[in-house]
């Protein structure tokens, strides 16, 4: 039933700025509006953001107080990197002797490149004692003096002792400059990729502090209530307090948007996403049912972001055919938009008739192999989108959609040049084209190890139709296009779930600490206003860098779904059967919860071990996850400590490379916690005593381990 309370997600694109209203309760689209981004209002990005906001209401018909929930996602930090647009910062170096040499060092920052000619602009100070408040305090004159518009405080192992950089920017307080610490920022060992990673941060923060202060300002104008949230480069959301500490988290978080679309709105548990617009597709993965992230590099140097793993392919629905010796030779990485020419499939029959090829060169110093028609409407771009339309491939309601008449018209003169039929000159410009991003995909799957037998294709983007369904015929993988795929990004912003990460180097990493850095991410996201009931922590320990890593997920209002599309026995069975590729009579239900039900099959192997793969299937019949070999039990909240230990004592193997606690999930209420990142047989035990208590005693717990070998 529709509560008529509203999610809103707004993408703040280069161009356009997208907003989507999606209904609270039932999560379904309701509407979708697109304005011009408002770069040069005095009010900047915001003034587009409320724009957006008010032509949603009105088509939707709600009222302000009727936005349950509100994010907005930008490039402007990113923008800001890539156009120089950023602050002089002060960098603050702190230390005495060793110390000193290391911290001096860290002026250096001002030679690192922002845009062709640009240089990150950085002033530097020292001081010996962090608590001598007149040096401090003469030290910031000295670097406000020198054009400094934003500080940064930085001191060797801040990670352990944050009391230097800390009493800096106390004494700095009174001078009214944004400021942060590096130990703020990350708190992993190594200065100089900390310190950079602050200074980046610093050198947008003005910026994005008088960006946020005016949506807020705007928002709050508007009428609406809930509070602001703002996308991260990691596929969640952040509160705007956490955004003005840390505004480099939104730096790539356009891609994320996309990805975290896919994840609600599509439920991929295992794939690949494929966001493509006009000139390019961004690639990423999904894996166990998680965004791939890793450290992003940030101009040019490898920082401590932990961004979404994203490959950027230059070509997309937009890209222009490149034509020599009578073959297709490529396709992009120039498009139509850059060369200026409408799409040729989007003509009509009289406009292209006389239709003769040319080739052109989009811009100076391109080469002139670009394929264009000049006919009786003007000059048209022959693209990907071209093609696709030709061959049947883009569905009809589709936002790059054309008259197949018309698409056939605009591939038949390249045809006839080729000496061949329309549609085997249109396989080989999109064969051309997903070439590139075959490459890509490929090299992601073997990097994640995904599973190409389950991993799914999913295309995002107005042009996904123009990549992703002959990406699918070509590899032999499953391939789709999203629903709305056009505005996944906004739907991406509006379902995103509030997230935080917290990592620590600890050597030697006790049970307490393990323990105490997951609680501190579990806090971090419930201050932000997710639903403390509802939060998920997945803890990794790596044990060759003794780093310790929480990633704490939550909802900021807890969903209830409408049940009416719940699926049926037999549709989670078929679900999981498909997935097994097995007949659905060899698949057994082994255990279950409320939410999410485990199926199971066995395959036989000559002098081998069987195997016993697995399928966790939830109760929209979405597999969220899958094994190849995997023990299943079932206990009580009461049971379980006994339980689980026998269990990960009988799976935990020791060899040459140490111990291994085989990967542990727990399906507890409508959760799966995921314990599988920790290797060590007790502190694994103690993470998962954590997730069992506040429980009731009889209530059912499904073990699913996985032996390591």
């Amino acid at each position: 039933m529709n509560t008529h309370r509203i999610r809103v997600g707004i993408d703040v694109g280069g161009t356009f700025t997208d907003a989507v209203a999606v209904d609270a309760t039932t999560l379904e689209l309701l509407g979708q509006v697109k304005v011009p981004t408002s770069h040069h209002h005095e009010d900047g990005v915001a003034h587009g953001i409320v724009e957006a906001l008010d032509r949603l209401l009105e088509q939707t018909g709600c009222a302000p107080a009727d936005v349950a929930f509100l994010a907005h996602g930008t490039t402007q930090a990113t923008n800001a990197l890539l156009e120089g647009d950023v602050a002089t910062v002060g960098l603050i170096g702190i230390g005495t002797g060793p110390a000193a040499v290391l911290t001096r060092r860290l002026a250096s920052f001002g030679k690192l490149e922002l845009a062709p000619g640009k240089r990150l602009p950085l002033v530097y100070a020292h001081v010996t004692d962090p608590q001598d408040t007149a040096a401090v305090r003469s030290a910031v004159e000295q670097l406000k003096g020198e054009g400094a518009q934003v500080l940064v405080a930085s001191q060797p192992f801040s990670v352990d002792r944050p009391e230097g950089e800390q009493s800096v920017l106390d004494a700095a307080r009174p001078y009214g400059l944004p400021m942060t610490a590096a130990h703020e920022i990350t708190s992993l060992y190594g200065l100089h990729k900390r310190t950079r990673t602050a200074v980046v941060n610093a050198a947008i923060l003005p910026r994005m502090l008088a960006t946020a202060d005016l949506v807020d300002a705007s928002i709050t104008k508007a009428g609406v209530t809930a509070p602001l949230m703002v996308m991260r480069c990691d596929g969640g959301v952040m509160a705007l307090g956490e955004m003005r500490r840390r505004p480099l988290l939104t730096v790539l978080s356009g891609p994320a948007a996309g990805v975290a679309g896919a994840l609600m709105q599509e439920r991929v548990s295992e794939g690949v996403f494929l966001e493509t617009g006009g000139t390019s597709t961004d690639i990423s993965v999904v894996r166990r049912g998680k965004v791939a992230v890793r450290h992003a590099t940030i101009l040019g140097k490898t920082s401590y972001l932990s961004a979404l793993d994203v490959r950027t392919v230059g070509v997309g629905g937009g890209s222009m055919v490149r034509i020599g010796e009578g073959r297709v030779t490529g396709v992009g990485p120039r498009s139509a938009h850059i060369a200026g020419l409408p799409y040729a499939c989007f003509a009509s029959p009289d406009q292209l008739r006389d239709a003769k090829v040319d080739t052109v060169r989009p811009m100076d110093g391109d080469p002139a192999d670009y394929a264009v028609l000049d006919a009786a409407g003007g000059r048209f771009a022959v693209t990907m989108t071209c093609a696709a339309n030709a061959l049947g491939r883009v569905p009809e309601g589709d936002f790059a959609h054309c008259d197949p008449e018309s698409a056939r018209a605009a591939i038949a003169p390249l045809a006839a040049m080729l000496g061949t039929d329309v549609a085997t000159a249109a396989t080989r410009i999109l064969d051309a084209g997903i070439a590139q991003v075959k490459t890509v995909v490929d090299a992601m799957i073997r990097d994640y190890r995904l599973d190409k037998d389950t991993a799914v294709l999913v295309g995002g983007g107005g042009g996904a139709a123009s990549v992703t369904p002959h990406l699918a015929r070509t590899s032999g993988m499953e391939g789709r296009i999203a629903r709305h795929n056009e505005v996944i990004s906004p739907i991406g912003v509006a379902l995103a779930l509030v997230r935080e990460q917290v990592e620590r180097i600890v050597p030697g990493a006790t049970q307490e600490q393990i323990l105490a850095v997951r609680a501190e991410a579990e806090r971090a996201v419930v201050a932000q206003g997710a639903a403390a009931e509802g939060v998920e922590v997945e803890v990794t320990v790596d044990p060759q860098t003794n780093t310790v890593r929480a990633v704490a997920t939550g909802a900021t209002e807890l969903r209830t779904q409408d049940r009416s599309h719940r699926a049926d026995d037999t549709e989670r069975l078929r679900a999981a059967a498909a997935s097994l590729k097995t007949d659905p009579a060899a698949v057994q239900v082994l255990a279950g919860t409320a939410a999410h039900t485990v199926y199971g099959t066995e395959t036989r192997r000559r002098l081998r071990p069987t195997r016993r793969p697995i399928r966790i299937v939830d109760v929209d019949g979405v597999v969220r996850h899958h094994a190849a070999d995997a023990r299943v039990e079932t206990t009580t909240v009461a049971g379980a400590p006994e339980v689980l230990a026998r269990l990960v004592g009988e799976s935990t193997s020791y060899g040459d490379g140490g111990v291994r606690a085989p990967a542990l999930r727990l399906l507890l209420g409508s959760r799966i916690a995921d314990l599988s990142g920790v290797l060590d047989p007790q502190p694994l035990l103690a993470l998962a005593r954590s997730e069992l208590r506040a429980r009731a005693a009889d209530e059912p717990v499904v073990a699913v381990l996985e032996v390591r070998s």
